[in-house]
């Protein structure tokens, strides 16, 4: 059975509030310059079990601002399945490795999936 977070999202309908409960998975979203960063940042999580899965996804095209100009760089998207106690660690792992000043790191909830992937997610981030 999948964990259900303690934390709820409410929403309004008319006089009623509907709850929605999510699990405690996330999907945390990076991006990578060259296939060899993407791929020893990814393997760096899975080894240490932070991450059960790295998806890399070639020909993202990013266009930001940064310090002042505006810029467009090719770079590789990292879609990272996990769990939210396991976050700061995550944030911390790509901070540290990786070779941008500001890494992108953003975590997305998972509001519900298949049983048997999220107990596989949590048997693989489990040490």
């Amino acid at each position: 059975m999948a964990r259900l977070s303690s934390r709820s999202v409410g929403f309004r309908r008319r006089s009623s509030i509907l709850v929605l409960q999510v699990t405690d998975k996330i999907v945390v979203l990076s991006t990578c310059e060259t296939e060899e960063q993407a791929a020893h940042l990814a393997r760096h999580l899975v080894e240490h079990r932070l991450a059960a899965c790295v998806n890399i996804l070639p020909g993202a095209r990013s266009i930001y601002r940064w310090k002042g100009a505006i810029e467009e760089a090719g770079e590789l998207l990292l879609v990272i399945k996990s769990r939210r106690d396991l976050f700061a660690a995550i944030r911390t792992a790509i901070q540290k490795i990786h070779s941008y000043e500001v890494p992108e790191v953003i975590a997305i909830p998972v509001v519900d999936g298949s049983e048997s992937y999220l107990a596989w997610l949590d048997r693989e981030l489990t040490a």
